[in-house]
């Protein structure tokens, strides 16, 4: 670069983006990288705090700022990762190209925003991501860098990119609804429901539906039922606190081969219960406590959207949820563009 008085750079061409700051009216380039400086633009320039410019100077040991941004970019797209079209102030973003879990390798992104005079800016690790959403942003602290540098913690990520979008997978629910009050019709059954809609958020499909009393053995039968009928994820309503009437775990203890947890650091969602049918854990069952019911957001908007990306969960990652894993209960729900899960 070379730095010039603005009055004498008419006729240079300009070597980044020039921002532009109307309070309540508009944040961006007024003039963009590349352009020519003519004596109209002089005034304007003045008019931005631009009193000197940097004049762009070819110098093969050196990369621009939008230049170095894409050299981040291709150290965090996959498959369904995309940039935005243009580069504006040096700064590329990252736009989903689906609905899917958002996976962030933190140790690689440490080690890009440690390294320095570079930053990469992401949502949360284990976000629930709808098409079209910006999750991320990249560019250079400088205007130039050396190439050297780019290529050197291009080196340090390796050839794994720094986020990966797993797209949901099409998966087939059983619901096992357990309860005398429910089963004896005493009451109609609100929670089904709620849990047929979460699925459905996911592009999820129910596709067999038991209601249990509260004999263990009946409960057992039930998921049997619906893992029969091709369910290839179970989710039990009700019957999952310490009261003697609720069996449900023991009837999904009896019937998993594996039981990851019974209770889990979020709030609402302390009784949760996880469980795995088949040799490699291929069906997840779930115990759901009443709050997943007539809470907002629980701990099941956690776990639900990582079961759909294909991952099993593992006790150390539940575990872990204790830090982000209390809900504020705001007035309006944000979720997940908050506090609430991000410990991950």
């Amino acid at each position: 670069m070379k730095l010039m008085k603005t009055e004498d750079a008419v006729g240079q061409m300009l070597c980044h983006d020039i921002t532009q700051i109307i309070r309540g009216e508009k944040k961006g380039p007024v003039f963009r990288k590349g352009h020519i400086i003519k004596e109209e633009d002089v005034p304007v320039l003045l008019s931005v705090g631009k009193d000197h410019v940097y004049i762009w100077e070819v110098n093969e040991n050196m990369m621009h700022e939008n230049d170095a941004a894409l050299v981040l970019y291709e150290m965090c797209k996959n498959d369904h990762l995309r940039r935005t079209d243009d580069i504006k102030e040096g700064k590329v973003e990252l736009i989903a190209e689906c609905d899917g879990l958002l996976k962030i390798d933190k140790e690689k992104l440490y080690k890009v925003n440690s390294f320095g005079q570079m930053m990469i800016a992401t949502v949360r690790n284990n976000y629930p991501v709808k098409k079209g959403q910006h999750v991320a942003g990249m560019r250079i602290i400088p205007l130039i860098i050396e190439k050297v540098k780019m290529d050197k913690v291009r080196q340090l990520v390796g050839e794994e990119p720094i986020m990966k979008l797993l797209p949901y997978k099409k998966k087939k629910v059983g619901i096992v609804t357990t309860g005398n009050e429910v089963y004896y019709k005493r009451i109609e059954d609100t929670f089904t429901p709620v849990v047929k809609e979460k699925i459905a958020e996911l592009g999820g499909e129910v596709i067999a539906h038991e209601i249990s009393s509260d004999d263990p053995e009946m409960e057992i039968e039930c998921i049997k039922k619906v893992l029969d009928a091709g369910a290839d994820m179970v989710m039990c309503t009700g019957g999952m606190s310490v009261d003697p009437d609720d069996k449900t775990p023991y009837a999904i203890g009896k019937t998993a081969d594996r039981v990851v947890t019974y209770g889990a650091p979020v709030l609402p969602g302390a009784m949760f219960m996880m469980a795995y049918k088949g040799e490699h854990d291929e069906i997840p069952i779930m115990g759901l406590p009443g709050c997943v019911m007539f809470a907002g957001r629980t701990v099941l908007d956690l776990i639900l959207p990582r079961l759909f990306a294909g991952e099993i969960v593992t006790k150390d990652e539940i575990d872990r949820m204790g830090m982000g894993g209390f809900c504020m209960h705001c007035p309006t729900c944000n979720f997940p563009n908050c506090a609430m899960g991000s410990a991950e």
